[in-house]
């Protein structure tokens, strides 16, 4: 049988109201898919340099891929100042396994 504690911490813990604050949600959107087009970019760089060590691209698809990874960069900054977000709040944490960006 629950406590009066366990109560009063469960109601703690689960507001009655769910408060929305519209700037919040669309900041917390923007660091979610930013965060995810980071890991993205991160697996094709990747994916380009095991291509480029292999000998598996020519120089004018290394050349584009390059172009693509810096256009791509670019964007992933420009709206990281848009939404103030920093390196470091672009990361998921996967608990004991580590951080995955």
């Amino acid at each position: 049988m629950p406590t009066e504690q366990s109560i009063q911490r469960s109601q703690n813990t689960h507001p009655n109201r769910i408060n929305i604050d519209p700037e919040k949600i669309e900041n917390g959107l923007a660091k979610l898919v930013l965060t995810l087009v980071e890991l993205i970019k991160k697996l094709l760089e990747k994916q380009a340099i095991r291509r480029i060590e292999g000998g598996s691209l020519s120089d004018e698809e290394v050349e584009r891929i390059g172009e693509a990874l810096m256009k791509l960069e670019d964007k992933i900054q420009e709206l990281k100042e848009i939404f103030q977000l920093k390196d470091e709040d672009l990361s998921l944490n996967l608990g004991p396994l580590r951080d995955l960006i």
